[in-house]
């Protein structure tokens, strides 16, 4: 009797044991799932770094037009993450010139500026912007590989390229070519030459404006920069000396030349290497390596009006022939005589990107870079000359078209107001 009574306590003690097992092995792989699941929603909603406690968060406006989709939102999280090497660079420069970089999909061009980038004299005390027109993997990729300055990624949450089905992306009801719209019952506004919108294309001059508006009033970054902020474009060869010069240029500008709205990199006329003379240039504004600052970037924001209503895809071409006219008095900018950024792109951005047919000479570039090229050699004492009267788009042209539909009017519009 009394062996039998031993056996069920033992039997009982190894029941409990076997479930006190189980419960801390159940328990175990519980806690495992929850700090997986935790980890990849962080990965996914919040990506966070030291240092950022003082970085202000913008909530911007969601445009009218636009039911946002599951991509367009990820986009919108991801453009509050603070910049990355916050850990390698955590304190900016108090003069510094802030780079915008903005980019497309062309990841061989991306490589190219970005190794320039990488061997500009003081680059590591400013903060380094890149702008991208939607979301692609490959240049979202080469942006983190970056490690030689702070850098901060945003991205166009309502680019054409996030929206495949619908507006402003291209939909089943969208007019094309030249369509009329009553006869073949669809949607849209043709341009002064009858042709009806490609997306691909608006696309340039949406991101443009939708990533000025955001630079300057949407990021806590940016938001309160009082200098000069530089653009430049993922087809821009940026020479070492591009950062000094610049800074040179926007503490000169006011002094020198009253009648400058900005300063370049470039010259105007894009093929150019500039002049090689002793002295300073004012012309017109180019489209390679420009910056300017917040009292600029005011009178261009109380333009949008026409900005957004001129029909022509370009945001330049906008620029020069109806927005700085508006101003009342020649737009100048400020220059040296030679170049510190030359563009090096073959073909336009519509053409899209294919390995096999990169628009590059066996996919490389081979730009001259001279030892005087490689040091800041602006001159404070010099002289300002200035071009009159040159040639290019002026006030009165018509605009090359592309820019018809009222809701890219509309949704331009709407771009001006996400942050006012």
């Amino acid at each position: 009797m009394a062996s039998c009574k031993k056996g069920r306590m033992k039997d009982s003690a190894f029941r409990r044991l076997v479930s006190l097992v189980l419960i801390t092995v159940l328990g175990v792989i519980l806690l495992l799932v929850l700090l997986r699941t935790n980890t990849i929603s962080s990965l996914i909603n919040s990506d966070t770094y030291e240092g950022t406690e003082n970085i202000e968060i913008i909530d911007a406006i969601i445009p009218k037009l636009l039911s946002q989709n599951e991509l367009s939102v990820s986009l919108h999280k991801k453009n509050q993450i603070p910049p990355r090497n916050l850990d390698l660079f955590p304190k900016l420069a108090k003069d510094r010139v802030v780079i915008v970089l903005y980019v497309h999909n062309r990841p061989q061009y991306l490589q190219i500026v970005i190794d320039s980038l990488s061997r500009v004299e003081g680059i590591s005390e400013t903060l380094l912007i890149v702008s991208h027109d939607g979301y692609f993997e490959e240049m979202n990729k080469i942006v983190e590989g970056i490690k030689f300055c702070q850098v901060k990624q945003i991205f166009a949450p309502y680019s054409p390229h996030i929206f495949s089905d619908r507006f402003p992306g291209a939909s089943l009801t969208d007019c094309k070519d030249k369509d009329d719209p009553v006869g073949k019952r669809c949607e849209g506004t043709p341009d002064q030459y009858g042709n009806h919108r490609s997306p691909k294309i608006v696309s340039l001059k949406h991101h443009w404006w939708w990533m000025m508006n955001t630079v300057w009033d949407g990021l806590g970054e940016t938001r309160h920069h009082a200098g000069h902020i530089l653009f430049i474009e993922e087809d821009h060869f940026i020479y070492p000396n591009a950062y000094r010069n610049i800074q040179l240029l926007a503490e000169l500008k006011s002094k020198k030349c009253p009648d400058c709205y900005a300063a370049n990199l470039a010259p105007s006329e894009v093929k150019s290497r500039g002049e090689r003379w002793e002295s300073l240039v004012a012309e017109r504004m180019g489209n390679v390596g420009y910056a300017f600052n917040r009292t600029v970037w005011r009178k261009i924001h109380n333009k949008a009006a026409g900005f957004c209503s001129f029909d022509d895809y370009n945001w330049d071409i906008t620029m020069w022939s109806t927005v700085y006219p508006s101003f009342g008095s020649p737009v100048y900018t400020l220059r040296g005589s030679r170049t510190s950024a030359v563009h090096f792109g073959k073909c336009g951005l519509h053409q899209g990107h294919k390995r096999n047919l990169a628009c590059m000479d066996n996919g490389s570039v081979n730009i001259a870079v001279d030892e005087i090229d490689k040091v800041a050699n602006i001159k404070p004492d010099w002289e300002v000359r200035k071009y009159e009267n040159q040639a290019g788009y002026q006030a009165g042209f018509k605009g090359w078209g592309g820019w018809g539909d009222v809701r890219d009017h509309k949704l331009c519009m709407e771009f001006a107001k996400m942050y006012v």
